[in-house]
């Protein structure tokens, strides 16, 4: 089954789209914005009764009792393995670690925000300034071998995502910590308004969770997994993906977290909505994404392009899937404008017959195949060259 792309995975805005679901957020508006000032002095309390009291059960319970007035209310079904050291999630939302430790011990590490009250006011482990991977790796390692220390909460995604289609590629690195692991299935659901939304703030995040009526996370503590005879951290970490993936009934895909920092790029670079009135419905998004398919490969028809999208949701899969030719299609005849540089010549020296032998075909095949990467990979790079330059930097 074809995973689905980073569209479905991403909340593309806060808001619903539905017109009676936006006007009762309208209604709720003035009562949200008093929960929220309300919220925000309870908050304080419950930050000083966090701060006061040592990580036992009992604070666990109170913190838990006052999270629940401030409309973020937790349940979880199964236990945490009190065993093992390494936990790790799926992830939703900018407090995810903050709502598991209501549950149970555990420390999650600082791996972007840099060290300060900042960083231990939201409740993470600081572990001196942020490094690299390998460093991080060596200061976890001696953290779990201090005695007495709480178990490590990891999100192998690296970044949030809706969680209703797929989870991100997990990191293997955080896998190399131990030869054992429980994964955490977590769900989170919100009335009217988004549960997160990439890039935005946590400061912002935190005003819409106070705001809402309520947020309900669900914590599913799964059996414990263990590292096979030989099994590398990349496999491993591939394993885990896929039970914690079938657990929440979405797909594993291989789409990393870069994979999503880039999508986010090329989103910004989009044009507006062209009214407040009239904001972008999916069929906007769908001939938007159509018209990005039509630059890079403009010999095929519009509504075979939109047909693909309509299955894989996704520009790059869908380009993907025309040049591999698992898409037929009847070419179009292109204008001299529209042709990139050689495009024109690599297809002339492509045989459009049907050759007698079996090896001429597949070598014809082979060709045009080449032929449609080249002068899609020309078009590609005209129309993005600079995030294609940006990513291809970091790597």
């Amino acid at each position: 089954m074809e995973q689905p792309g980073l569209e479905q995975m991403l909340d593309g805005q806060r808001f619903p789209v539905e017109l009676l679901s936006r006007g009762l957020l309208l209604l709720y508006a003035p009562l949200g914005l008093c929960l929220f000032l309300l919220r925000l002095f309870i908050g304080a309390h419950v930050f000083l009764v966090s701060c006061v009291l040592p990580d036992c059960a009992i604070r666990r319970f109170l913190v838990r009792v006052m999270c629940s007035v401030l409309g973020v209310i937790v349940s979880q079904s199964g236990e945490p393995d009190r065993a093992l050291k390494i936990f790790v999630s799926n992830h939703f939302t900018f407090i995810d670690h903050n709502v598991l430790s209501l549950l149970t011990s555990c420390s999650t590490p600082s791996v972007s925000c840099p060290p300060g009250f900042l960083c231990w006011a939201r409740g993470f482990l600081e572990l001196g300034a942020p490094g690299s991977q390998t460093q991080l790796q060596e200061s976890l390692k001696h953290f779990l071998s201090q005695t007495g220390s709480s178990p490590l909460l990891l999100f192998p995604e690296e970044e949030t995502t809706n969680g209703r289609a797929g989870l991100l590629h997990f990191s293997s690195w955080a896998f190399s910590l131990s030869d054992s692991v429980q994964p955490v299935a977590l769900r989170v659901s919100r009335p009217l308004v988004s549960v997160a939304v990439p890039g935005s703030p946590w400061c912002v995040e935190l005003f819409w969770t106070l705001f809402s009526l309520y947020t309900v996370y669900h914590v599913r503590w799964l059996l414990p997994v263990y590292r096979s005879p030989r099994e590398s951290d990349k496999d491993f970490a591939s394993r885990v993906q896929k039970l914690l993936a079938h657990s929440l009934g979405v797909h594993g895909t291989k789409h990393t977290a870069a994979d999503r920092a880039e999508h986010m790029k090329r989103r910004r670079k989009e044009p507006p909505p062209r009214s407040r009135h009239n904001p972008p419905t999916a069929s906007t998004a769908s001939s938007h994404m159509a018209q990005r398919v039509k630059e890079v490969l403009p010999q095929v028809p519009l509504s075979v392009i939109h047909q693909d999208l309509a299955l894989t949701g996704c520009v790059d899969a869908t380009i993907t899937n025309l040049i591999e030719g698992r898409v037929p299609y009847e070419p179009e005849a292109e204008s001299a404008g529209s042709e990139a540089p050689g495009c024109t010549a690599s297809n002339k020296l492509i045989p459009r017959g049907f050759a007698r032998r079996p090896e001429d075909r597949h070598l014809s095949l082979q060709e045009r195949k080449e032929a449609l990467y080249d002068c899609a990979r020309r078009r590609y790079l005209e129309k993005y060259g600079g995030v294609a330059a940006a990513k291809k930097k970091s790597d």
